[in-house]
């Protein structure tokens, strides 16, 4: 928690258009944060997508919330559906959470219209999605906007596998003041001083005046953060070239659904992934593509499947189950190269012509 980290929390509000920027200990600290400092706790539900990690289904059940799941739009769209969300709302509904799939934005307009007539949080949990923007012609949010700073609190993750990646950790972005102040309580055991502090002799002690948690960020990390920021818009330039290649080669391929193929907007392009025309043929172009030295995987399969959340209203989410069921991630990193991308493709090809 020393300059290294102040600096990277500047750098990082500063491209985010934000007032305040937190780094943490992991994306699923920051969501933490998110659902406690906006006061969201025991007997409230927070409607969530289906199709999202899990982590913050996990968040929403720590603080004692109830996380309840909405449908994704389409298969060809799979964010969460604005109509679905209004359908399910009670009076127990506090917080709406929203996921920027694969680095493409939500309904944004809608959605932040439906928290603000019925006064719910709106939290992003936008670990795919840092550098994307939401363009709505229509004026309804501020044009131009990064995903992370539409709603109240924006979170997004760090983990090896993202378009900025430090190893491990993660961001809360507001432009609440009150939030903020919550949340830098809550990040260090509700100290009111830091180590950094006492240690630069700016303070001596400290009280504690809330029941916070470490989950604070290292100068190390924060180091690499800020060489990756610089590095972001260029990374994620190159993702968007590798997805277009992708939808050129596979949109004439019998059967697959391409997500977001063709849609308007800025995306972060964090991950590409192709929709097969069954689950059984979903499982033969994976198995196929292993024979091939090629890696596959599933973002992401239906939260409430999963033994800890095990819930009633099966028939609630049929398109979040299909796509679950059918969906494909495939190879995509900034240093992919072409000839590897095209093989990819004549391998799925190769692979639905011998099904059918």
């Amino acid at each position: 928690m020393g300059p290294e980290v102040a600096a990277f929390e500047a750098e990082f509000a500063e491209f985010l258009g934000v007032r305040h920027a937190f780094a943490v200990a992991s994306g699923t600290a920051a969501l933490h944060l998110a659902l406690l400092s906006t006061g969201i706790g025991p007997g409230d539900e927070v409607i969530q997508p289906a199709v999202n990690f899990v982590a913050a289904a996990n968040m929403t059940t720590l603080v004692g919330a109830q996380p309840v799941f909405a449908d994704i739009v389409a298969l060809a769209e799979p964010t969460i559906d604005p109509a679905h969300v209004e359908r399910l709302l009670t009076p127990r509904t506090r917080a709406l959470v929203v996921m920027h799939y694969g680095g493409h934005l939500c309904r944004m307009a809608e959605l932040a219209a439906l928290c603000r007539e019925r006064d719910l949080v709106l939290i992003e949990d936008a670990p795919h999605a840092l550098g994307a923007r939401y363009l709505d012609p229509a004026g309804r949010t501020p044009h131009g906007r990064h995903a992370g700073a539409l709603g109240d609190v924006g979170c997004f993750s760090f983990f090896s596998n993202k378009n900025l990646a430090t190893g491990e950790g993660g961001m809360i972005v507001t432009d609440r003041d009150d939030l903020a102040e919550r949340i830098r309580l809550l990040r260090s055991h509700g100290m009111t001083t830091l180590t950094w502090d006492r240690h630069q002799g700016r303070a001596h002690s400290y009280d504690v005046v809330a029941h916070g948690f470490n989950y604070r960020f290292d100068e190390m990390r924060a180091a690499i953060g800020r060489v990756q920021l610089e590095k972001l818009p260029a990374g994620n330039t190159r993702r968007e070239a590798l997805v277009r290649e992708y939808w050129r080669s596979l949109a004439e391929v019998p059967g697959l659904i391409l997500p977001f193929h063709g849609r308007p907007g800025e995306s972060a392009h964090h991950i590409m992934v192709a929709v097969a025309p069954s689950a059984d043929e979903r499982r033969t172009i994976v198995e196929h593509l292993i024979t091939q030295r090629i890696q596959t995987s599933l973002h992401y399969p239906c939260i409430p499947d999963f033994t800890g959340f095990a819930q009633t209203g099966d028939d609630r989410l049929p398109l979040s189950r299909e796509f679950a069921s059918r969906t494909i991630t495939l190879p995509l990193y900034p240093d992919l190269p072409q000839p590897a991308l095209r093989t990819v493709c004549e391998e799925m090809a190769a692979a639905l012509e011998r099904v059918s």
